[in-house]
């Protein structure tokens, strides 16, 4: 004999799980390229992230937590573009002849690829909840040719209590985590 308190628990439950990943995976969207096969030695470089934000420097902020992620999950031999190549301030983002600079010193230098991105969302969003937004586009250019070997785009959205930078860091984790799953 079935017990009909048992068999409402257990649909209560399953709902609860269903809309409760419904509720997960509603807060971010991605579109991740398929990573090429990359030699594990390979030398990077990390360039400038262009800020299409009005959120002053979103763009460092962005490329310092893309930087430390590469960098964990294996990226070892990973060098930053020199200060000077960005000239990003609070009121004036970086322009593209930033960028083409910064892809010339990555060739002067012999690196073999470059990771580089935009930022378009970085901001808490207006309203009670104040929920941090993050939007992100990555590339992976061979540094010699300047073509794009990779891409990635992703959007994410975290609860109202939840720092921004943690976001944008789970987002970053998982936007790179095709590029970096060879690198161990």
């Amino acid at each position: 004999m079935k017990n009909p308190i048992f068999s409402r628990l257990s649909v209560l439950r399953l709902a609860a799980v269903a809309l409760l990943a419904v509720a997960v995976t509603a807060c971010s969207t991605t579109d991740i390229g398929r990573a090429p096969a990359l030699p594990a030695d390979a030398p990077w470089a990390l360039l400038p992230f262009a800020n299409h934000t009005e959120t002053p420097q979103a763009g460092l902020r962005a490329e310092a937590i893309a930087e430390n992620v590469l960098r964990a999950n294996g990226v070892a031999n990973l060098r930053r573009y020199p200060a000077s190549l960005n000239n990003e301030t609070l009121f004036e983002p970086m322009d593209r002849k930033q960028m083409d600079a910064a892809l010339e010193w990555a060739r002067g230098e012999n690196l073999s690829y470059a990771l580089t991105g935009t930022v378009d969302e970085w901001r808490y969003k207006v309203g009670i909840d104040g929920e941090p937004a993050v939007g992100l586009t990555l590339q992976l250019v061979e540094v010699s040719s300047g073509k794009v070997i990779w891409a990635a785009a992703g959007g994410k959205s975290g609860w109202s209590r939840e720092a921004l930078s943690a976001v944008a860091q789970k987002l970053s984790r998982t936007l790179l985590a095709p590029l970096t799953a060879g690198a161990r």
